[in-house]
C-alpha cells in the first residue's frame, strides 16, 4: 500500500470553546477537526495550501459527509486519522477517523475538494507536483 493510502496522525486536544452547552464538541467543529487532519496530511507530503494558491490552485471542499458515533467532550485528546481515499485527479478524497484517548471512534467522516485553478475559476487537473510527492 502506498503511504499515501495510509492514515497519517494528529492529536488535539478539545478546548471550552468548541463544546455546547451539554459539554459535547459542537457538531459544526467536526468539519474543522476534518481540516485540520487534512491540512496536516498534506503537510506531511511536503504539501502546503499556501504553495498551492502560490502556483495558481485552490482546493475548495465540495462535498462533507459526517457520520458521530459518539461525542468528543471538553479536554479530551482526540486522535484525527485522515487517509487519501484514491489517487487525485480532478479532485481529491479523504476518510476520517476521529478517536478519543481510549481509541475509541468518534466521528467517521469523508471530504472531496475540486482542484481549481485560480486564474480561470475553473476545475483542474490535480498538479503534477502533488501527484509526485504522494508517489502515485
Amino acid at each position: 500500500m502506498a503511504k499515501s493510502f495510509q492514515f497519517y496522525k494528529t492529536s488535539i486536544r478539545v478546548r471550552y470553546a468548541e463544546t455546547d452547552q451539554m459539554g459535547f464538541v459542537y457538531y459544526g467543529k467536526y468539519a474543522e477537526y476534518c481540516e485540520v487532519g487534512r491540512v496536516e496530511w498534506l503537510r506531511n507530503f511536503g504539501i502546503s495550501y499556501r504553495e498551492m494558491e502560490e502556483k495558481g490552485v485552490m482546493l475548495p471542499v465540495r462535498s462533507l459527509s459526517i457520520n458521530f458515533k459518539k461525542p468528543a467532550r471538553y479536554d479530551d485528546l482526540i486522535l484525527i486519522k485522515t487517509r487519501l481515499e484514491k489517487t487525485p485527479v480532478f479532485t481529491i478524497e479523504f476518510y476520517y477517523e476521529i478517536c478519543n484517548q481510549e481509541g475509541e471512534i468518534l466521528t467517521t467522516a469523508n471530504t472531496s475538494l475540486v482542484f481549481v485553478d485560480m486564474k480561470k475559476n475553473r476545475p483542474t487537473k490535480c498538479p503534477d507536483y502533488i501527484l509526485e510527492k504522494l508517489g502515485v
